[in-house]
């Protein structure tokens, strides 16, 4: 399809989660006749469930067992899944293009020591100053060594060491948030003409005491071993479900995939960012309304899909449902809640939906409904836009929208 020569579009996908290893197992299992059942662990952190990854082979993306072992899960699911971007986009082990390729990961923290986590979340309630004792235990108990490990661009570092990937390398934190500005950010620079060759995504580890103690202290942890879909996790403070989750993409100027005569899965239309108080006031209208138009002006009245990152937190969901509504008035829209087959994967949650969304544009198809929902209709047509929300558990609120080049 001809374009504009600055149009970014994603050239490659690399995608693990609890449901599948790579991008058409996912679009295979997805788009089956039966719905399927995602990996779900309800002993480890009970009452807590959490999705684990599927199994995989890490030594087919890090064939060396010494940097398998000097990488923690997160790292390793992160740098397995941008070998599997870098493979589908024809681009592993391509020095001329890896030596210039710009790398933007989305990452929390490393681990923590979880023994040292609970029995501090066993004692401060108890301790008569709880912000010493705290303090106290923090400083004793903790290794030296422990802030290495937390490091958020230590994934960027692993894939530029196995993957060579050595151009300019970023990393965002920032929960949700952070994989939808590394998006944003490859897309703006692109249509800049500032650079024409991008490795972009994001990993999390959810099977992690300290993050899962981290997460039950908020109270945002859906609570028992009944999972229902993102749309309807009602009756309790919390609603998440965390997920193990890796996923990349190669995103290049269109001239540059041209010139290399690379498959084409979709184009990026647009990345809106934004973050601020959900507090229903005139501020907080007017940046609904903001990434409503912007929808409105990339795909007009045309019949949408819309993948939704909601975490199922019973506000932001809630929050992040009103916003669909709007989105969907005068348009046909097929809504598909990510959450409810593949849990809540942080960083990676934008990241993988946009995978997700580029896979279908590419096949011309869409996904069947994810949930037996009122909000998840059967699309009565393969849409030629698919919006991609991301409204973070607690903060930041975000949208990508993808273009079909048939």
């Amino acid at each position: 399809m001809a374009g504009d020569p600055r149009d970014a579009v994603i050239t490659g996908i690399g995608l693990i989660s609890t449901l599948a290893d790579g991008i058409e197992a996912h679009t295979r299992i997805l788009s089956g006749a039966e719905r399927p059942t995602p990996l779900l662990d309800t002993e480890t952190y009970a009452p807590y469930p959490v999705h684990p990854l599927v199994e995989i082979d890490l030594s087919t993306q890090i064939p060396r067992r010494g940097d398998q072992r000097q990488m923690e899960n997160w790292q390793r699911y992160g740098t397995y899944a941008a070998g599997l971007a870098l493979t589908d986009a024809g681009l592993a082990g391509e020095t001329e293009f890896l030596e210039r390729m710009n790398l933007i990961v989305a990452a929390g923290g490393g681990e923590r020591d979880a023994t040292v986590d609970g029995d501090i979340v066993e004692g401060w309630r108890q301790a008569e100053d709880p912000g010493a004792f705290v303090n106290d235990r923090l400083m004793s108990d903790l290794r030296p060594t422990l802030f290495l490990a937390q490091l958020s661009n230590l994934l960027a570092g692993n894939i530029s060491i196995v993957h060579h990937v050595t151009g300019s390398s970023r990393t965002f934190m920032g929960e949700e948030l952070g994989g939808a500005m590394a998006i944003e950010t490859a897309w703006r620079q692109i249509r800049a003409g500032q650079n024409d060759l991008f490795l972009v995504g994001g990993a999390y580890n959810a099977a992690r005491y300290d993050m899962m103690v981290f997460l039950a202290m908020s109270g945002g942890l859906w609570t028992g071993d009944v999972v229902p879909d993102v749309w309807h996790r009602t009756g309790q403070d919390g609603g998440m479900v965390p997920a193990s989750m890796g996923a990349f993409l190669v995103i290049e100027s269109r001239e540059h995939a041209d010139a290399r005569g690379t498959k084409i899965y979709a184009r990026i239309d647009d990345v809106v960012t934004d973050r601020g108080a959900r507090d229903r006031s005139e501020r907080y209208a007017a940046r609904i309304a903001r990434q409503v138009e912007r929808l409105n002006a990339a795909a007009g009245s045309a019949a949408l899909g819309l993948l939704s990152g909601a975490s199922g937190a019973p506000e932001a969901t809630g929050l992040e449902r009103e916003m669909i509504d709007a989105m969907s008035a005068g348009r046909p829209t097929f809504v598909r809640g990510l959450g409810s087959l593949m849990g809540h994967g942080m960083e990676a949650q934008m990241p993988a939906g946009v995978a997700l969304a580029a896979a279908a544009l590419a096949d011309g198809a869409f996904y069947p409904p994810f949930a037996d929902a009122d909000v998840e209709a059967e699309a009565t047509e393969a849409p030629s836009t698919i919006a991609v929300t991301g409204w973070g558990s607690w903060r930041g609120e975000s949208l990508t929208i993808l273009g079909s080049e048939s």
